[in-house]
């Protein structure tokens, strides 16, 4: 019976070397790109910036489900404006810490234009408001559909859709600071 246990304990542990050795190695490493077709100027300017755009979200990300505290701009607990600040802070870009104020910061964007790293705005609380109350951080555009990452009361930092019919009532804008990290 001990044969058997340890033959098939040796088996295993075979296969398991043999697997390990023929799983492909991953890399980092981008290809380089040596055809690189032309863009309007407006268009290059934002996309030489992806990269940067690209650590301000992975930031970001790196805050999901720290609680929502009311004018906390720390990991002791973010409101909205205090979590937009803080990831764009961390890499050399101050944004004020108010929702409305960081709704003035940067170009105004139409929503068919918004790329990752844009701030999303919306009216507070109330739907029939016309002042910004809240803002979040784009983070993919997939068709028309828009994702955002955010410092909410009723969940902290987390995800939401513009599509949901609660954003989509309360929608105000969209504003592109990412032109702001190129100047650094």
């Amino acid at each position: 019976m001990m044969k058997k246990v340890l033959l098939a304990v040796f088996c295993t542990v075979s296969f398991s070397i043999v697997q390990a050795q023929n799983v492909p190695t991953v890399t980092n490493e981008v290809p380089a790109v040596t055809d690189v077709p032309t863009v309007s100027s407006e268009k290059a300017s934002f996309y030489d910036q992806i990269p940067l755009v690209n650590e301000v979200l992975s930031f970001a990300k790196r805050h999901l489900s720290i609680r929502y505290r009311s004018g906390g701009s720390s990991t002791h607990g973010f409101d909205c404006s205090g979590f937009t600040r803080f990831c764009f802070n961390k890499f050399g870009i101050s944004l004020p810490h108010s929702s409305a104020a960081q709704g003035s910061v940067g170009t105004a964007v139409d929503k068919e234009a918004a790329q990752p790293g844009d701030l999303i705005l919306f009216k507070g609380h109330s739907s029939g408001s016309n002042r910004i109350g809240h803002v979040g951080l784009i983070t993919e555009v997939i068709g028309n559909q828009i994702k955002f990452i955010h410092s909410a009361w009723n969940g902290g930092v987390r995800y939401d859709y513009l599509d949901a019919s609660y954003y989509q009532r309360r929608f105000m804008g969209i504003r592109r600071v990412a032109h702001l990290l190129a100047e650094k």
